[in-house]
This record gives structure tokens, sequence and C-alpha cells, in this order.
């Protein structure tokens, strides 16, 4: 997804006062109320990411059951949007802190809803060790951790979750290789390790590979998948697309991302710049 890993994410800046923050849950609590998980990935992927926060606030239970990992899951990618939104583009991020209004209640609901869903995972890995969706949201779970610390923060913490997300996707993958979100996570740390890491540090976490994370995008998108399990696949390859200024690879994903996701802001202004460029 554009801009889902580290150091990525180019939605405008903003740092709501605890007044709006209030109101925002406040206006959302009726969506929350009765949203359906349906409801709220649409949202995410519609780059509503407070929305879609606030959405998964009712789909949450104590069961281990599928969908409460899944809903723990998008809630906390849409809380490391928010933050993302508010943080990566400035330098001094401790500083930006500060002064972001929202983001210490952001950080306590990512942080909260992380260990919960980490919880509810390895409490399904007990029961049934080789329960692979389990095990790749313990994966997914560790990295959203690592890419707000180690990414958006700046902070050199993480290390552990880092190994264990990238262990978790391996196993996952060598039983089923057509796993598609653990295809995507994986190629993201290919791609983040190979390209914004120095070398010697890349070949500490393990080594990267950008081009076999493009070959393993795109055979992602190739494998029939739910809706919107093949739309986080598209939007990691329009991403590592644009990264790499394939436009004309970018630009046709991004039509077909559009024609499902018309509310995305971010892909229209994509295609408002590049299609138009090369029209003739």
């Amino acid at each position: 997804m554009r801009r889902s890993f580290l150091l990525a994410c180019c939605l405008a800046i903003g740092a709501a006062s605890s007044h709006v923050w209030g109101q925002a849950v406040e206006d959302h609590s009726a969506l929350a109320n009765r949203a359906t998980l349906s409801d709220a990935q649409s949202l995410f992927y519609s780059g509503q990411y407070r929305a879609a926060a606030d959405a998964t606030l009712g789909l949450r239970s104590g069961s281990v059951e599928s969908g409460n990992l899944t809903a723990y899951e998008l809630r906390t990618s849409a809380l490391l949007f928010q933050l993302k939104a508010a943080l990566d583009s400035q330098r001094d991020k401790d500083k930006a802190l500060k002064l972001c209004a929202a983001c210490p209640q952001l950080m306590a609901a990512f942080q909260d809803d992380t260990k919960l869903g980490q919880t509810v995972a390895r409490s399904r890995l007990r029961e049934t060790p080789g329960d692979d969706e389990a095990l790749f949201f313990l994966g997914k779970f560790d990295l959203n951790y690592v890419w707000l610390h180690l990414g958006t923060l700046g902070r050199r913490t993480g290390w552990d979750e880092y190994w264990e997300a990238r262990r978790s996707l391996d196993a996952v993958l060598k039983r089923n290789p057509g796993h598609v979100r653990a295809l995507v996570a994986r190629a993201w740390i290919d791609y983040i390790v190979d390209t914004k890491m120095p070398w010697g540090t890349g070949w500490l976490l393990g080594g990267g590979n950008k081009k076999r994370a493009l070959r393993t995008l795109g055979e992602a998108v190739k494998i029939k998948s739910d809706f919107f399990v093949h739309a986080e696949a598209e939007f990691a390859l329009w991403d590592i697309h644009v990264r790499e200024r394939n436009l004309a690879e970018a630009t046709v994903v991004a039509k077909r991302l559009a024609r499902d996701f018309p509310e995305n802001l971010e892909l229209a202004k994509f295609l408002e710049t590049h299609d138009r460029a090369a029209q003739p």
C-alpha cells in the first residue's frame, strides 16, 4: 500500500487539537457501533484512516475468531497511518510528537491494540501451533510496531519484533507459498531493507532485494484472493512502482485501484498528474 512501510507516507500533515480528536471519536461513534469489517476496510483503502480506526472499535472481541484479528490489525494500521501523516515529514520527530495534540491518544490506542492483537494471535498459536493465519497476524502486528518506532519515530527499538515478524512470515510462506498478505508484507521487507538501509545494516537484518520484491508483488496480484487482500497487494505494487519511477506501470495499477476506490485522494492526485502527462 502506498507508503505503507517504514519511511513511507505522503499524506497531508496535520496536528489536531485534543478537542478535535475527542469530537472525531464522538462523531464516529454511531459508525463504530454499526460498521461491518467490510465497511472499515473500504474506509481504510479509500484513505479515510481516522474513520477506519473508529469503525473497528465495535468489531473487536475477546474471542480468538479470525475476524477479531483482522479488525485489530486494521485498526493498528489505521492508527499508524494517522501518526505517519502527522510526523513523517518532520525532521525533529520528538519535537513534532510533543506539538501534536492528537498523537498521545493515537500512540496509546496503537500500543494497546497492538498488544491485544498480539495476545489474541499468540493464544491461537498456543492452541494450534500450525495456524498460519494467526502466525501471519502476529508477524503483521510486529511489523506495524517496527514501522512506527524505527520508521516514523526514528527510535532504535523493535529489533525483536522485526525478527519475529520475519520468521513468522517465512514460516507461513514455507507452508503456504500463495498466502497473499504474507507475500505482500515479505516483499515490503525485501524492498525497504534493500533500498533504505545501509549495506551493513541490511546484511544484519537478513538482506533484501528490491527486484525480488517487485517480482513477488507482481505474482501476488495475480493470485485469486479476497477483494481487500487483492487491494493491499495492488496498493503495494503501485507504491513500489512509484518509488522506482516506473510511472507507466504505476499509472496502469493506479487506474485499476481508482475504479475500486474513487474516494482515495492520493490516487486521484497521482492520476491527475501522471495520466494527464501520458496523454498525447
